[in-house]
């Protein structure tokens, strides 16, 4: 049997057509998309690196049926970047050292933008430190991560009100 579902994946519509209904977000993703920033870590929703978004909300695209999101408006790292203008969270992590192997890059930077689309990012170095907990970094970059967000959550709050730093 096969099952079959519409996607707006980084602002293009798709329909897929599957034959498992087992199939998550980031297999469809890796596997049949060929988008391959979205990491495959722990494969159990523990480690974040395959945070994705949809319909504006973070999940671990390693937990989601890709039939339970049929209708839904999905980013993956791919469609951050506009043309060659790296998003501003992509380009806080660059400013910031916020990686060093890169594997855990993809899931950290999609969570920094959710969370600071979320309202919840703010400035204050704990609050960004817990609400970036769902994603690991074996490296231990933690330090650059946290000032990215921030950073990144500035230049948010600076763009909203078209005010500089």
């Amino acid at each position: 049997m096969d099952f079959s579902i519409s996607l707006t994946i980084n602002g293009v519509e798709r329909r897929i057509t599957f034959d498992d209904p087992r199939v998550t977000l980031l297999d469809l993703f890796r596997e049949r998309l060929h988008l391959t920033g979205t990491k495959k870590g722990c494969d159990r929703g523990q480690c974040g690196a395959c945070t994705i978004l949809v319909d504006g909300r973070r999940i671990n695209s390693c937990l989601a049926l890709a039939l339970s999101h049929d209708g839904a408006s999905i980013t993956t790292i791919e469609g951050l970047a506009k043309d060659d203008q790296l998003h501003p969270v992509q380009a806080a992590f660059i400013e910031n050292d916020g990686f060093q192997c890169g594997f855990c890059t993809p899931g950290q930077i999609m969570s920094a933008v959710g969370l600071i689309a979320e309202g919840h990012a703010g400035t204050d170095p704990e609050r960004v430190r817990e609400g970036m907990s769902g994603n690991l970094c074996r490296c231990g970059a933690y330090a650059g991560i946290t000032k990215a967000v921030i950073e990144a959550q500035k230049s948010a709050g600076e763009a909203r009100t078209g005010e500089a730093a």
